[in-house]
């Protein structure tokens, strides 16, 4: 269980995320500029104090030679000490017998410690210590049979403390003038994303989806743009498409309901009178029976042809490896228990291709299915299937009067129909959805005129 120590981070987080942009950025700048200057700071006060320090043992060592060469003039016990200043410099003489001389009113050093002790004995030539409890730099020199000592005190005011102060206010109005340069570059720099939201907004509140956003600036945002606006051209392409679709639907809808209509109130309007069995001989009750039977079946394979084709591309079936002969051989199975009069002969081999089991067939299917509506009796339908190359070849033929030139173009067009078909059952929304799924796999599909005399419909797949 998380602790109120693992939910600040969250808080932190959530935070962080609620804010702009414009905020993120003006944070950001404040902060790596707080960081340089901190890391500045850092860095000068180590090299201040690393130069004064060694100014300050320079000082010590030469006012030790001095007072040592005095030493050495007139003896240790009898050598002038300079009167004390009052602050700054402090010395101290080392008798050989380890008593110690100061000048009068000088403040106490510290005591002579083992180190430079031994120095006053001859153990070598100089010392130099740093005292950080009492804040002292002593530099001990040997001068005849002792030494002499020069002491300065670390002073806590000292330029250090002063050019700390100086940086940290320099630090300050630069964070304060890093955010405000931070908001302006933020300002100017995301002026054209404010734009590119405002016209966003301008079509999402109007559906005006012919607004193309326009091009500015470079880099980043203009393949922002360009992007959007294919998003948009994608956008009309599919509103165009939806509405021919809505219109060549109920186009095509409007003729069997019509007819089914007028049937029915036929029927309804005998059955009121009475006279449906007199009126109505059973030959024509029949036959009327039949057309409303074709008519629902009309209407009922139109809604689901149009539901297979509103889908496009969404499908929840899987991509597969799968032999396309084992595909070929249902969809001519259930294309036979369709339509018993109608002969299919098959003639395929073993050819492998990646892709939708069930799309595929319906893509066979249709295509016999249309191939049957014009073989007459006694002439089966041919399916062939062969590899060339890296490829499958599907075709499929029929002994009909083959397709006119002028028709040839618009075979796979949604609900378009030649003239000579307008008589057979159908939607014409077969070969539409066989060149959707062909697409899909990335094939061809393709119509000629086969040796018959017949159509030839070809597809082309590519293999695995």
């Amino acid at each position: 269980m998380s602790g109120p120590a693992g939910r600040e981070p969250r808080r932190l987080t959530r935070w962080w995320r609620r804010r702009s942009l414009r905020t993120r950025l003006t944070v950001i700048a404040a902060t790596a500029i707080a960081v340089s200057v901190f890391a500045a700071f850092q860095v000068g006060i180590e090299l201040l104090n690393w130069e004064l320090r060694d100014t300050a043992e320079n000082q010590l060592r030469a006012d030790s030679r001095v007072l040592a060469a005095n030493a050495e003039h007139t003896g240790l016990a009898q050598v002038r000490l300079p009167p004390y200043p009052g602050s700054g410099r402090l010395v101290r003489v080392i008798l050989p017998d380890g008593s110690t001389r100061t000048p009068a009113g000088q403040p106490a050093l510290p005591p002579v410690s083992e180190h430079a002790g031994r120095v006053a004995k001859g153990a070598s030539a100089d010392l130099m210590e740093s005292n950080d409890s009492d804040g002292y730099f002593i530099y001990t020199l040997r001068a005849g049979d002792g030494a002499v000592q020069v002491a300065r005190v670390a002073d806590d005011d000292s330029p250090i403390t002063r050019f700390g102060l100086g940086m940290l206010l320099i630090g300050l109005l630069c964070v304060v003038g890093g955010a405000l340069v931070g908001r302006t570059v933020a300002r100017t720099g995301l002026a054209p994303i404010d734009r590119l939201t405002a016209a966003a907004v301008r079509v999402a509140d109007t559906r005006d989806l012919d607004a193309d956003i326009p091009d500015e600036g470079g880099g980043e945002i203009r393949r922002l743009i360009q992007s959007i606006n294919d998003m948009l051209a994608a956008l009309r392409d599919s509103r165009r498409a939806q509405r021919l679709l809505a219109e060549d639907a109920a186009h095509e809808l409007k003729t069997p309901l019509t007819s089914l209509r007028l049937n029915v109130e036929l029927l309804i309007r005998l059955d009121r009178r009475g006279t449906l069995d007199s009126g109505l001989p059973a030959e024509s009750r029949t036959r009327l029976l039949n057309d409303l039977g074709a008519q629902v079946a009309e209407l009922s394979t139109l809604a689901a042809e149009l539901t297979d084709l509103a889908r496009g591309d969404v499908s929840d079936e899987n991509t597969e490896l799968l032999d396309l002969a084992d595909v070929v051989v249902a969809a001519a199975t259930r294309a036979r228990s369709r339509m018993p009069d109608i002969e299919v002969a098959l003639d395929v081999t073993s050819v492998w291709v990646s892709g939708r089991p069930a799309a595929l067939q319906r893509a066979v299917l249709n295509l016999i299915d249309n191939a049957g509506k014009w073989s007459p009796a006694g002439r089966p339908v041919q399916v062939r299937l062969r590899a060339e190359g890296a490829s499958a070849v599907l075709e499929v033929d029929d002994a009909g009067p083959g397709i006119d030139a002028a028709d040839v173009p618009r075979v796979f067009d949604r609900f378009y129909r030649a003239d000579s078909a307008r008589a057979l059952p159908g939607s014409g929304l077969g070969l539409s959805i066989v060149q959707r799924v062909v697409d899909a796999h990335g094939g061809r599909a393709t119509v000629a005129r086969s040796a018959r005399g017949g159509a030839l419909l070809r597809i082309d797949l590519p293999g695995p």
